[in-house]
C-alpha cells in the first residue's frame, strides 16, 4: 500500500521547502510535489517606485544571494533605458558575480549538502593517521597532518558527547545509505569547518568593491566605487577601489583558487566514488536553460559572453535552441497550482512584463497533514520556456558549456568522468549536479584572474571610468520603457523584468532559479525539475529517514524567498505572514 512522506521543512537551504512524496510499499517514489510554503511580495513593495532605487529593494528578496539579486535589477533598468556600462564596471561585476559563484559552491557543498552523504558519528572510529594518508594522497594541501585530524576528532567528539551536536544535529547518522569509510567522513568533516573559516575571507571581495557584505552596493549605469590611480590604502576608511584593494582582491582570488583546487575538487572525487550508484537517478526533466553571462564586452553582445545563452531539450548536446526572453511566446509563468491567481485565469500562462502578483491562498491552515495536489499547493509560479519545463543553474551550465566546446570546462569534465569511469550521460543526476557545481568553481575562479588583470590594465592605461551618468535625470527617459535584467546566479538563471511608466515602476516580476526548478506542476500537469528528479529511480530506505529525498532536492541548492513582508506605496505594513 502506498505511503505519502512529507518532509516539511527541507532543512539545510534558504527558506521554506516542502516536499510530499508518494511511495510505494517496496520504496520507490511514484510521485512527488515540491511545496514553497512562504509568499514574496518583493514585486508589490517596488511597485510605484524609481527604478534607480530599485535594487536595494530587490537584494532582500534573498539573504544569501544578496548580489545577483542587485545586479539582475540594475541591468533590467539598464536594459529598458538602453543605458551602457563603463568596460571597467563590467569587470567588477563580472568578478563578484564569479565570487558569488564560488563562494555559494564551496558553502553548498560543505555545509548544506556534504552532510547528506557524511556521516558525522562515524567520524569518531576514524584513525587520524590514517585519514592523514587518505588526505594527503589525493591532495597536496597543508593542513593534512595527523595532529590536525586528531584535533577535528576530539571537536566532533565534544560535540557528539554533550548531547548537543549543534551545527550537526538532525542528520540521519547511521543510515545505511552512507557509505564512506570513518576516515572520509572525519576529512570531510575537517574541511565542512575549514570552509567556515575560508569563506570570512572570500566573501571580502565583494566589500571592496560593493562597500560592505551582505546587501553591497549596486549602481545604475556604473560601479558605486570609484577608481583612484594612486597607491591608496587598505582599511575601513577606503571609499575608493585603488591598488592596494585590487591586490587584496588577488590575493582573494588566490586563496578561493588554491581552496578549490587542493580541497573542494579533491573532496567532490573522493566522495562521489563511493556513491556511483546516484550518477544514475534524479535526472529529472532533462532540459536545461541558461540566459548567458560574464561579458567581455557588453551583456548586449552575446558574442562575449563566457556561458552562452540557449536551450537543449532532451539531454541532446548537439543541437542548441535559441531564446529570447522578451517574447512573449517562449517564458511563460503559470499559476495553476499556486496559492497566485491571474485575471485571466489560471490556467492562463503570462510572460513576465504582463506578469501578476495576485495572492490568493486558499490551502489548509498550518498545521496540517497533506497538501490538496489536485488544486494548488505552492507560493511558487511554474516557469516554462514554450510551454516545457526547464532544469537551470550549474548542471545546465555545463551541458551549454560543453555543447560549445569550451575547452577548460569541457577538460575537466572529462577529468572528472574519467577518475570516476563514467560516462557522460552519467552528469545528468542528482551527484551530476554536485559535481557540475565543482568543475564551474574551478572554471569561474581561474577566469577571474584574467578580468582582474584587464582592469588594472585599464586603470594603468588611464581609464579609470566606472560609472556612466548620462541618463541619470528622468525627464530624458521615454514615457514607457521595458526590460530584463539577467545573468547566471549560482542556482541558475536569473531574470528581473522591469516596466518603467513616467519615471517609476509600473511592473516589477523577477523569475529566480528556484522558481524554475522548485515550481509546482504547470497548467498541462508537467512536473517541475525537483518533482521529476524526485521520480526518477529513487527508493527509500526507511520513509521515517527520507535521506534519498534530501539529498536530490539539496543537489539543487534549493533557494526559497526569505522575507515575508507586504507594504502599501507610502511604506505602511499591511500584513505579516508567519511561518509556524
Amino acid at each position: 500500500m502506498n505511503q505519502r512522506v512529507v518532509v516539511d521543512p527541507i532543512t539545510r537551504i534558504e527558506g521554506h521547502l516542502r516536499i510530499e512524496a508518494e511511495v510505494a510499499a517496496d520504496g520507490a517514489i511514484s510521485s512527488a510535489w515540491s511545496s514553497g510554503t512562504m509568499v514574496r511580495g518583493i514585486e508589490l513593495i517596488l511597485k510605484g517606485r524609481d527604478p534607480r532605487e530599485a535594487w536595494a529593494f530587490a537584494q532582500r528578496i534573498c539573504g544569501v544571494c544578496t548580489v545577483v539579486h542587485g545586479i539582475a535589477s540594475v541591468r533590467s533598468v539598464e536594459s529598458a533605458l538602453g543605458w551602457a556600462l563603463p568596460a571597467n564596471a563590467q569587470l567588477v561585476r563580472n568578478l563578484m558575480i564569479a565570487a558569488q559563484h564560488v563562494h555559494d559552491h564551496v558553502m553548498h557543498f560543505y555545509h548544506l549538502h556534504a552532510l547528506d552523504w557524511v556521516d558525522v558519528v562515524s567520524a569518531l572510529k576514524a584513525d587520524p593517521k590514517a585519514t592523514s594518508a587518505l588526505a594527503q594522497s589525493i591532495s597536496s594541501y597543508a593542513k593534512s597532518s595527523p595532529g590536525y585530524f586528531a584535533d577535528t576528532q576530539k571537536r566532533i567528539k565534544q560535540f557528539v558527547e554533550s548531547g548537543q551536536l549543534g551545527i550537526f544535529a538532525n542528520g540521519f547518522w547511521g543510515h545505511p545509505e552512507y557509505k564512506l569509510p570513518p576516515e572520509a567522513n572525519l576529512m570531510a568533516l575537517a574541511h565542512y569547518l575549514e570552509a567556515l573559516a575560508w569563506q570570512r575571507e572570500v566573501v571580502k571581495l565583494h566589500a571592496i568593491f560593493g562597500g560592505k557584505n551582505p546587501h553591497p552596493n549596486f549602481l545604475v549605469g556604473g560601479s558605486p566605487s570609484p577608481i583612484s590611480a594612486g597607491p591608496g590604502s587598505s582599511g575601513a576608511a577606503s571609499t575608493t577601489v585603488n591598488m592596494v584593494t585590487l591586490d587584496e582582491v588577488r590575493h582573494i582570488i588566490k586563496t578561493m583558487q588554491a581552496f578549490v583546487d587542493q580541497v573542494y575538487l579533491p573532496d567532490t572525487l573522493a566522495i562521489a566514488g563511493y556513491y556511483k550508484d546516484w550518477f544514475a537517478r534524479g535526472e529529472g526533466v532533462g532540459n536545461f536553460l541558461t540566459v548567458g553571462d560574464f561579458p567581455s564586452k557588453g551583456i548586449d553582445d552575446p558574442s562575449s559572453w563566457l556561458i552562452p545563452s540557449g536551450v537543449i531539450l532532451g539531454r541532446d548536446l548537439s543541437h542548441i535552441e535559441p531564446i529570447d526572453l522578451r517574447d512573449p511566446a517562449q517564458v511563460q509563468e503559470f499559476v495553476a497550482h499556486s496559492w497566485y491567481d491571474y485575471a485571466g485565469g489560471k490556467q492562463t500562462g503570462l510572460h513576465p512584463h504582463q506578469g501578476e502578483t495576485k495572492l490568493n491562498y486558499s490551502g489548509p491552515k498550518p498545521p496540517y497533514e497533506h497538501l490538496d495536489v489536485q488544486a494548488s499547493y505552492s507560493w511558487l509560479k511554474s516557469p516554462r520556456w514554450r510551454g516545457k519545463p526547464m532544469e537551470v543553474g550549474p548542471l545546465a551550465r555545463l551541458a551549454m558549456l560543453y555543447a560549445k566546446g569550451h575547452e577548460p570546462t569541457k577538460a575537466l569534465a572529462d577529468q572528472v568522468l574519467r577518475a570516476l569511469d563514467l560516462p557522460l550521460t552519467a552528469l545528468f543526476s542528482t551527484l551530476g549536479r554536485t559535481a557540475a557545481r565543482t568543475i564551474e568553481s574551478k572554471v569561474f575562479a581561474d577566469q577571474m584572474m584574467g578580468w582582474l588583470d584587464q582592469l588594472v590594465g585599464n586603470i594603468k592605461r588611464g581609464d579609470l571610468s566606472m560609472q556612466n551618468t548620462r541618463l541619470w535625470e528622468p525627464s530624458t527617459w521615454p514615457r514607457e520603457a521595458k526590460g530584463v535584467g539577467f545573468l547566471e546566479a549560482p542556482r541558475g538563471a536569473l531574470c528581473h523584468y522591469v516596466v518603467i511608466k513616467d519615471g517609476k515602476i509600473d511592473n516589477y516580476q523577477a523569475v529566480v532559479p528556484s522558481t524554475w526548478n522548485a515550481g509546482p506542476r504547470d497548467a498541462a500537469g508537467q512536473p517541475g525539475p525537483y518533482e521529476a528528479a524526485l521520480m526518477d529511480r529513487h527508493h527509500l530506505h526507511d520513509p521515517k529517514q527520507p535521506l534519498e529525498i534530501q539529498r536530490t532536492v539539496h543537489s539543487f541548492d534549493p533557494c526559497i524567498a526569505c522575507a515575508v513582508h507586504v507594504v502599501d506605496p507610502q511604506g505602511a505594513e499591511l500584513t505579516r505572514i508567519q511561518v509556524r
